[in-house]
């Protein structure tokens, strides 16, 4: 009796047991799960700049034309005079230099194929150059007086034109003659001064005395005159050209207002 009792008990003991160890192996089994972080998102703030549209810049007037188109002129006389004034600045540079008289070339092709005369051809030349850097200096003066011609209305015009020298161009037009009858007393005295007069009534005796030559009588101061104010208004529109391409050019407020304004 006492062994079946104590049979029961064990068997009683076992069943209690069952569900617990099946209780903790379901646990150790159960599977761990790793939560991810959530991710930022970073908004990026962007500030917008705002410009200020430019302010407006007043037209330009005839008055501010005419004064700005003089002082570009008159700075421009003053580097083209001062250029042609130094040593050579005739005789050296091909653009202006003053060749043998062009109604006279015949004397220059006879005289040069006598014996020692192309020496006296050649000095003959230089001294022509010689009176036209000497004289350069006088011409300022009469350049800067003729830019008084210029009316306010035409200034506008030519500082608005396309041109590189439209100014030089037109002070050439309208005041050429004035110019040259101005010019010519201080290239005639430039020719006596140099030589070049004695050495031109040289050629022109030895040309002359030739048979069945037709004799020269060229002007010589003229032909020098003239050929120095051409030398003179070529290097002013160079100066011009400069002024209205290169903003460094212009050494004035008012040249800047006036040609930065007319591109």
């Amino acid at each position: 009796m006492l062994i079946r009792i104590a049979s029961a008990l064990m068997v009683a003991g076992l069943l209690a047991a069952a569900p617990a160890a099946h209780a903790q192996t379901k646990k150790t089994t159960k599977k761990t799960v790793t939560k991810k972080a959530p991710v930022k998102t970073t908004t990026k703030t962007t500030t917008k700049v705002v410009v200020p549209p430019p302010a407006p810049v007043a037209p330009l007037t005839e008055a501010e034309a005419n004064s700005g188109l003089k002082d570009a002129l008159t700075k421009g006389v003053t580097k083209a005079v001062q250029y042609a004034s130094e040593p050579d600045g005739f005789n050296l540079n091909d653009d202006i230099r003053i060749p043998f008289p062009e109604d006279a070339i015949m004397m220059k092709t006879v005289l040069s194929k006598l014996p020692g005369s192309r020496t006296l051809i050649e000095t003959f030349e230089t001294q022509l150059n010689r009176a036209a850097e000497a004289a350069a200096p006088q011409a300022k003066d009469i350049f800067v007086n003729a830019l008084a011609n210029i009316s306010f209305t035409d200034a506008l015009s030519l500082v608005t034109n396309s041109s590189p020298d439209a100014a030089t161009q037109f002070l050439k037009k309208q005041t050429y003659a004035q110019l040259a009858s101005a010019f010519h007393p201080s290239i005639e005295a430039a020719i006596d001064q140099v030589g070049a007069g004695k050495a031109y009534a040289q050629m022109t005796s030895q040309y002359n005395r030739i048979p069945l030559m037709t004799p020269v009588q060229t002007n010589l101061a003229d032909y020098t005159t003239n050929k120095t104010v051409d030398g003179i208004f070529f290097l002013l529109a160079k100066e011009e050209g400069k002024i209205r391409k290169n903003p460094a050019a212009r050494t004035t407020d008012l040249m800047k207002r006036v040609f930065g304004m007319a591109k």
